[in-house]
């Protein structure tokens, strides 16, 4: 099942990073989108469900995509979803019952 939400996408506007890579992030809120996390999906065009995606700038995307030569700590993406999903129950975008 495939959650998309133009909600969550439209929330990673004018936010802070997340994700924060040491090294790579270039703490630009203007740059920020909502960037999907692999979780099994693959394929060109495939992306995971909106739930599963995090605030990141335009240098921590390119990171987490690969289409950069960086590092991502898988601990860093775990932060950053937590961080990501803890500022959408607090907006009442996701709702826990």
């Amino acid at each position: 099942m495939t959650i998309t939400s133009k909600k969550l996408r439209a929330s990673a506007r004018g936010r802070e990073c997340s994700v924060r890579l040491p090294g790579v992030c270039n703490f630009n809120s203007e740059t920020v989108v909502l960037a999907h996390l692999r979780c099994g999906m693959k394929g060109m065009g495939m992306k995971s469900p909106d739930n599963m995606a995090v605030f990141a700038c335009s240098a921590c995307h390119d990171a987490i995509d690969s289409r950069s030569r960086q590092h991502v700590d898988g601990h860093d993406l775990i932060r950053a979803l937590a961080e990501t999903q803890a500022a959408w129950i607090r907006d009442g975008l996701m709702v826990l019952s």
